[in-house]
């Protein structure tokens, strides 16, 4: 960043003037409902009375003197002092001739406590230097977007009854620039191959795990520090703003993971502020998370509230995205969320429940759908908290749908259980769809399922290799025939062997081995499938879209069920074989007679299955099964799957 202390040969002192804040402004961010504060603090180039600079405003009530401080007056900290604003807000201010984008800064905070004084990044910078470096940039967010078809149309793309496919990825690990040393991609780089790879394999939607700046690549970006500021490892904003808009333009969605739940301590970043806890709570029973060794916000502070809910509509509004998904709602909601007994503090009425935090997820997820209706939040909750994806105003906090944690664990407990055991764990299989409507959720086999010695989803199968490919396409079928919208972490869909390094690219040369590309091509038609067929989607949070064929075949380890859509005549039959053993001539009732065409077969050998099926459809016969007055005979194929579609006669 340059030699810090050193004096300019002319010092341009701050000019106090011009300021982007009224009245109005201060008074919603006192309140807590200032929710677009990005375009008043941070750094904006501007002209002031025929001067080009950049206007500067930072929240730091307990600061005695700040001042800007950067490569235009080599780091000198006593050359340009911002002014404290006169209304009491904490907020300090003022327009420095001569800077324009591209300048680095930071702020120098000297507080009035206890002698602290640090060099702070913007907490509403833009754009951040690329890690290890920290300084914050001066920038601006001009770009000229051509995704306007898909922005007129895309309440159909994220509707609840829309088909949801996400695929999931770690930007800087979905895949390297080989001619440069195996280093990131750039996120225009990645629009290219990204947006033709999705279009390729089906998934409707992106989720780009956090992008948002953070100093440690290791988190991550699960320990943020610029919240306004897409990471500068793969490009510059506008970098960024082509990447989403490419992925529009090829009718692709995008979905970016947001971390409101904690934030690192990292001097440069939010933490300690103006020399007290401003952003953080003060108490560590409240504010310091034990796990992450991370520091918690104070959703009880209004200013606070303000930042991040700013912070959500910021990447919504600027960079067009369909959705957040929102991560550690649990941590946020409970004060005694992994802590031991005496190490929290309870809430006024002696509870556990964080209704700061509450308070503030209802107000996020008021404000995101009063201004953009046609996008998606989605949270991360692991607990049976209650309404997490229904309206606030009948009590929910406000959440479009939710994260099956539920589902995950008992789902991959039971396909890593060896087939001849797996009849004793049969409910595992079946008790998810008891609780299935209780909330609108998405079933998730994200990143954190195949890291830190889990092994990636293919590893997890039992048995030989033949097993465990044909055990993960019936994993796959299973996950895409379940009600809810689906969310799969990359390399999942060709069969990684390894689980994930964020290090180093996915083992995309594993595409060169007929196992591999038979699984990926399971997928393909699994997305085409899915897309093409209302009854898996259109009725996903409501029971009107399932029924059970039978779930009582413990013994044989087959579960039959039908997904409906809204056209009655609209069903499809899915029955599944979960042991290696074939089931031949095996009986499943159906509702009606007629013809019951094949439309999947996940032991087809096109998918590297042993080709055992139903040659291409079955027609019932008026044999009573299963409470139903017709049924078929079929073949139900060794770990495998096969879906019916009725044929309207």
């Amino acid at each position: 960043m340059g030699a810090q202390g050193k004096k300019t040969k002319k010092q341009v002192p701050a000019v106090h003037g011009p300021s982007l804040l009224t009245d109005h402004d201060i008074y919603l961010f006192k309140e807590g409902s200032h929710f677009s504060l990005y375009d008043k603090l941070g750094a904006h180039p501007m002209v002031h009375e025929g001067m080009k600079g950049t206007l500067f405003a930072v929240w730091a009530p307990e600061a005695e003197r700040v001042s800007v401080i950067g490569e235009f007056n080599q780091w000198n900290k006593g050359s340009h002092h911002l002014s404290a604003r006169w209304d009491g807000s904490g907020i300090w201010e003022g327009f420095i001739p001569g800077i324009e984008a591209g300048a680095f800064y930071k702020y120098h905070v000297i507080s009035r406590h206890a002698g602290y004084r640090a060099d702070k990044g913007d907490p509403f910078a833009f754009c951040w230097e690329a890690p290890p470096r920290t300084a914050s940039i001066v920038c601006d967010l001009k770009y000229q977007w051509k995704d306007d078809a898909w922005m007129k149309d895309r309440h159909r793309a994220n509707s609840l009854s829309a088909p949801m496919s996400v695929y999931e990825i770690h930007p800087g690990s979905w895949a390297r620039a080989v001619e440069r040393n195996n280093g990131y991609l750039t996120y225009r780089e990645m629009a290219e191959s990204l947006a033709e790879y999705m279009k390729e394999m089906g998934f409707t939607h992106v989720q780009l795990m956090p992008v948002m700046e953070h100093p440690f690549y290791g988190s991550w970006g699960y320990q943020t520090t610029g919240y306004f500021a897409p990471s500068s490892r793969y490009g510059s904003p506008q970098d960024m703003m082509y990447l989403v808009d490419h992925l529009h333009q090829n009718g692709i969605g995008v979905i970016l993971d947001w971390v409101p739940s904690h934030f690192p301590s990292d001097e440069h970043g939010l933490a300690y502020f103006d020399g007290t806890h401003l952003f953080e709570h003060a108490d560590p029973q409240k504010g310091f998370h034990p796990d992450w060794k991370s520091y918690i916000f104070n959703y009880g502070r209004h200013e606070v509230r303000s930042f991040l809910v700013s912070s959500a509509l910021f990447w919504l509004e600027r960079y067009h995205v369909d959705g957040i998904r929102i991560d550690g709602v649990a941590s946020m909601l409970y004060l005694d969320y992994s802590r031991k007994e005496g190490e929290w503090i309870p809430n006024q009425y002696g509870g556990k429940e964080n209704i700061e935090a509450i308070t503030f997820l209802r107000r996020l997820n008021e404000e995101v759908y009063r201004r953009f209706p046609d996008v998606q939040t989605i949270a991360e909750e692991s607990t049976s908290w209650p309404m997490v994806s229904r309206p606030v105003y009948v009590g929910g906090l406000g959440f479009g749908m939710k994260w099956n944690m539920g589902w995950m664990h008992d789902t991959l407990a039971y396909f890593t259980t060896d087939p001849v055991f797996r009849k004793y764990h049969h409910n595992q299989l079946t008790f998810s769809i008891w609780y299935a409507f209780f909330e609108n959720f998405m079933l998730s086999l994200s990143h954190d399922e195949v890291v830190h010695g889990k092994g990636s989803l293919l590893n997890k199968m039992p048995g030989d290799d033949w097993q465990k490919f044909a055990n993960l396409r019936l994993l796959m079928g299973y996950l895409y025939t379940h009600p809810g919208k689906k969310l799969l972490f990359m390399g999942a869909e060709f069969g990684q062997w390894s689980e994930w390094d964020h290090e180093r690219s996915l083992d995309w040369h594993l595409l060169q081995f007929p196992a591999h590309r038979s699984v990926q091509t399971w997928m393909k038609h699994l997305n085409i499938l899915y897309r093409g067929e209302p009854a898996l989607y259109e009725l996903d949070f409501v029971n009107d879209g399932f029924a059970w064929g039978d779930l009582s075949d413990w013994e044989q380890s087959v579960v039959s069920y039908f997904r409906k859509g809204k056209d009655r005549d609209d069903v499809l039959l899915v029955v599944s074989n979960f042991t290696p053993v074939p089931r031949h001539n095996y009986l499943v009732g159906v509702p009606s007679g007629g013809y019951w065409r094949e439309v999947l077969n996940s032991d087809s050998q096109e998918y590297g299955g042993s080709g055992q099926g139903n040659f291409g459809g079955v027609v019932s016969t008026p044999v009573p099964m299963h409470g139903k007055d017709h049924s078929l005979s079929i073949t139900v194929p060794p770990l495998g799957m096969v879906i019916f579609k009725r044929i309207a006669s």
